[in-house]
């Protein structure tokens, strides 16, 4: 086992969860207590930090009148003692759910309890007295209950719906808990304990399931996760609670800003914990960055003046316990095959609309693109093919040029010139090699002299050519030039600086990765946007190395490789994505990629990645990578987004354009985040 603390969940700032589903009874609350130590245990050994149980679960929530008896609530209160006091050797921080009796009233109250410590007990705040439930005939209602205790186990304890739990030792574990209606409610409890500063909310709850219950509750479950910018830790009664005129499902559900981590097996009869890691450092990147969640804590008074920390030492577990947690290989593309096609569908009609719309609104008689036969400017081309269909114009007011150079390869320039054929646009070639043999004389460059020197100016000539060349064609036939270039090179620095593949009218693909460019080709292809002539060619540019076919080959044949010089553009979109969306430290951006990346065979592809581009980066290499990554992002580069042409957004996963999600100084420096990612992650 590593002992670095790099894979200690704890030094990632995460938090081990689970929704826990014990098989439940009929009023017995000895077994009801035994059932949740066993599950307590189990989740000790899974070194789960935090274990919500049921509605109820110590007392049975089925159970009527029951509630009312004397010997049920004396039961109870045992129940919940003989839990505190198996949980003294235990790691998981437990939230039970009991009756308890408080100054002649009933509340249905969440038990916190610690190492042999009950924390505080939060009373449900909204009682359903509708349909088939009568809670109001048993209990009363927690609202308004502040700074008050209770006497359970010989000891008082903090009472009230003004509680936020928090670790003293691991500042990033602060947790609130509601219970079943009060989630169903206009004004759930949670937001209140969210906006004090909880970033995992719990609720305990009985729930019985009716037909599209289930959905209800992850729709909920989701939306308030994604609303109040937390984590929330969902767990319903299972089998066991009495039938007499409802039946129970256990759903247990785990949702991070609107998104499923973990789910339970619903209608099961076996104990079951569902286990994910809630990514603390992620949702305190997310408040800190989305504004109106500060605002709606003005508005609301600012609650965390209400709220009582209870703090309770938890223990730094620098142990490496895995991850789990489901760490999607490219961010910007979901797995999904469902959502991965209606995610394509909007990406690709965001770009054509907003093209169709920039055309409209310049009234360019023309279109101008260079058609290198590569995956950026074949994307560009049929976004503008789609936004010329549905203007109503024919494709021929497309001109397309492909600009072969000193290393363009047959293969690539062969299938610019099939695209444009395919698509219908008019097609021309322009040999830039005379004009950039005479520049490279004029600059008295080897290279002009016949030597054969390939640097960073024989490159960037070339490139600096085609644009030029672009703009005036668009000059003499009234047209507008269409940029190419994605968000990836973008990121990276990519591309050569003003009269460039940096520079053009519209940046059509400015908001697209490199790897989600890949993807919306293959959806092309799959949902049938164009012929079957125009979809072998793109199949065949799918399947070539990229390059930017700026250096001749050499001895050995071997192209001039994008990804040997920069990386692998499945790691470096990996690194955007955190970087840009997220905000996370190096450090922690490494160990993501390292569990999504180590292992080729573990995990899930999307459906249709190619089977031999399905490879494993180690952390070496990852390492290697995002240094790379981090010194051209926040050192070399920011002087060419600050100068973007307007294109539209795109992913949720976050743009560039200094107009939009990225400001940033082009005269930064990666000093800090290349000594985080130096002193917190291993070589």
């Amino acid at each position: 086992m590593t002992t670095h603390p790099f894979y200690a969940l704890h030094r990632q700032r995460m938090v081990r969860v689970a929704a826990a589903t014990p098989p439940a009874s009929v009023g017995d609350a000895p077994a009801n207590a035994a059932a949740a130590i066993a599950l307590a245990r189990t989740a000790h050994d899974r070194g789960v930090d935090l274990v919500v149980f049921p509605e109820l679960n110590l007392t049975s929530y089925a159970i009527d009148d029951l509630h009312l008896q004397s010997a049920q609530q004396s039961a109870s209160l045992a129940a919940i003692v003989a839990v505190r006091d198996a949980s003294r050797d235990l790691k998981p921080v437990l939230i039970v759910g009991a009756a308890i009796e408080r100054a002649g009233r009933l509340y249905n109250c969440a038990v916190v309890i610690a190492r042999g410590r009950i924390l505080g007990v939060v009373p449900k705040t909204f009682l359903p007295n509708y349909r088939e439930y009568y809670e109001k005939r048993w209990f009363v209602s927690g609202a308004g209950l502040h700074g008050l205790t209770i006497a359970i186990g010989g000891e008082d304890v903090p009472f009230g719906v003004d509680l936020l739990f928090a670790a003293t030792d691991l500042p990033f574990f602060t947790f609130h808990a509601e219970i079943c209606e009060d989630y169903w409610a206009p004004t759930p409890p949670s937001t209140a304990g969210a906006l004090a500063g909880a970033l995992i909310c719990c609720n305990l709850s009985a729930s019985n399931i009716v037909i599209g219950k289930a959905r209800e509750r992850a729709m909920l479950a989701a939306a308030q996760s994604a609303r109040a910018v937390c984590a929330y830790v969902y767990s319903a009664a299972g089998p066991g609670e009495s039938t007499t005129d409802l039946s129970w499902d256990g759903q247990g559900l785990v949702y991070e800003l609107g998104e499923l981590l973990a789910g339970s097996t619903r209608f099961g009869h076996d104990p079951e914990l569902a286990v994910a890691d809630i990514d603390a450092e992620r949702l305190l990147q997310e408040r800190t960055r989305f504004g109106t969640f500060n605002d709606a804590a003005v508005f609301a008074g600012h609650p965390e003046t209400r709220f009582r920390r209870i703090a309770f030492m938890h223990g730094d577990d620098a142990r490496d316990t895995g991850l789990e947690r489901d760490v999607r290989r490219f961010p910007f593309v979901p797995n999904d095959p469902d959502k991965r096609d209606a995610d394509c569908y909007e990406a690709f009609n965001i770009q054509v609309e907003g093209l169709a719309k920039r055309l409209s609104a310049t009234g360019s008689k023309t279109l101008v693109i260079g058609v290198s036969g590569g995956l950026d400017s074949t994307h560009a081309l049929i976004v503008a093919a789609k936004a010329m269909d549905r203007l109503g114009r024919p494709r021929s007011d497309i001109l397309g040029f492909t600009m072969p150079g000193f290393a363009t390869g047959e293969g690539t320039k062969a299938h610019a010139w099939a695209l444009m054929r395919a698509l219908g646009i008019v097609a021309d070639e322009i040999d830039i090699r005379p004009a950039a043999t005479q520049m490279l004389k004029d600059m008295d460059h080897p290279f002009g002299r016949g030597e054969p020197v390939y640097d960073v100016t024989f490159e960037n000539v070339q490139a600096g050519l085609r644009t030029d060349y672009l703009f005036r064609l668009a000059n003499q036939r009234g047209g507008l030039v269409l940029g190419t270039g994605d968000l990836s090179e973008l990121a990276l620095g990519w591309c050569t600086y003003g009269v460039g593949d940096h520079m053009s009218h519209y940046a059509v693909n400015a908001g697209v990765p490199k790897t989600l460019i890949q993807f919306l080709i293959r959806w092309c292809i799959r949902d049938g946007q164009y012929d079957e002539a125009t979809n072998q060619v793109l199949a065949g540019i799918l399947a070539q190395e990229i390059s930017p076919e700026l250096v001749p080959a050499g001895e050995d044949g071997a192209l001039q490789s994008t990804e040997s010089k920069i990386g692998p553009y499945a790691l470096n979109d990996f690194f955007a994505h955190y970087v840009l969306r997220h905000g996370l430290a190096p450090s922690k951006i490494a160990f993501l990629a390292w569990h999504a990346w180590r292992d080729a065979d573990s995990g899930r592809w999307p459906a249709d990645f190619p089977e031999d581009a399905r490879v494993a980066y180690d952390l070496p290499a990852i390492r290697f990578w995002l240094e790379k990554f981090l010194d051209r992002f926040f050192r070399t580069s920011q002087f060419k987004r600050s100068a973007l042409p307007n294109g539209p957004k795109v992913s949720s996963g976050g743009a560039v354009s200094p107009r939009g999600d990225w400001r940033a100084p082009s005269d930064g420096t990666a000093r800090v985040w290349l000594e985080e990612l130096a002193t917190n992650c291993p070589k």
